[in-house]
């Protein structure tokens, strides 16, 4: 990763003045004005650096020669180069958005970017874990720990769980989490997810009981003189990071015998019991965030595959 950025950056500062003050321009404007987070921001400048690079190398000096021929070659190379569908899709996306950018910002006299066809991404349905299962991750925290710190840790590790599953929340968004984000008399959490847009999530009875136990016995344990306000912290005291959130989700899955499993999966797996369950797909779609109704209605798919492998394994006439 080090390696790839590393690279990006060296082509970035070989590029014509005019392209790398428009990627600077172009960076700050993702950052603040349209408060992308760091990762899109990252992959974007990256690919608009691609792009630009391509765009020189066809004999482009500025922003202004960049036209449509130019785009379709530098996704017709990047497709020849062996991409899948989905970084097609994503470099497309990141040509038209800083194609329509530049045209605003009067660098570019018309918005070729707009006439730019791509392939729609591909989506797998996700593999989700059954009800059963995920209580069996859950239940894997109870295993019991030698010391006082690793008794915290267990407690920490449950209310992880029960949190990720029961709000469907990201990682990231769980991570952020700080005491005062939890309205313990209603049972919600205050989230602030992407695009900084804030929300309240429900949790329920396990979640709830997973909570005082870790605030009441587990918190105290690795909190030490000066810890932050995070709901969740490290065995060092500080925020708990979403890395470590990964591995714990993990090694707990290999623990209850259960396929690899991420953060993402428990999201997953929320949004699939919440519709099995008959909630309606905006309810969903709010719970967990989402700005496009698009973005939910996969799991709907994926409730629908379930409901046909237990007709074609039960039906007599299936």
């Amino acid at each position: 990763m080090g390696q790839r950025r590393h690279s990006t950056q060296e082509t970035r500062d070989g590029l014509p003045d005019g392209m790398r003050r428009a990627v600077e321009a172009f960076e700050e404007h993702l950052g603040a004005e349209r408060n992308r987070s760091a990762n899109t921001v990252r992959a974007y400048v990256g690919d608009v650096v691609a792009l630009l690079d391509h765009a020189v190398r066809m004999g482009c000096a500025g922003p202004s020669d960049v036209d449509l021929t130019v785009l379709r070659s530098w996704l017709a190379r990047v497709r020849t180069a062996g991409a899948a569908r989905t970084t097609l899709a994503r470099r497309a996306a990141a040509a038209r958005t800083f194609s329509t950018w530049a045209y605003r910002s009067g660098l570019v006299p018309q918005d070729v970017g707009q006439r730019l066809a791509s392939p729609k991404p591909h989506r797998d349905l996700p593999q989700v874990l059954r009800a059963d299962q995920t209580v069996g991750l859950i239940d894997a925290t109870a295993a019991p720990a030698e010391d006082e710190t690793g008794r915290a840790t267990r407690l920490r590790d449950r209310l992880v769980l029960e949190l990720l599953y029961a709000t469907g929340i990201r990682v990231a968004e769980l991570c952020g989490l700080d005491l005062d984000d939890v309205d313990r008399g209603r049972r919600v959490v205050r989230v602030l997810g992407k695009g900084a847009k804030e929300r309240s999530v429900p949790y329920g009875v396990p979640a709830e009981e997973a909570l005082d136990a870790w605030l009441c016995d587990g918190r105290p344990v690795l909190a030490g003189t000066g810890a932050p306000r995070a709901l969740l912290l490290g065995t060092k005291g500080g925020r708990l990071h979403p890395t470590l959130v990964r591995r714990l989700v993990a090694e707990y899955s290999r623990a209850a015998g259960l396929p690899h499993t991420t953060p993402h999966g428990l999201r997953h797996a929320a949004a699939t019991h919440l519709l099995e369950g008959g909630a309606d797909l905006r309810s969903v779609q709010e719970l967990l965030g989402h700005s496009s109704l698009s973005s939910t209605q996969i799991y709907t798919h994926v409730s629908i595959e379930r409901l046909r492998a237990a007709y074609r394994q039960a039906h007599p006439r299936a």
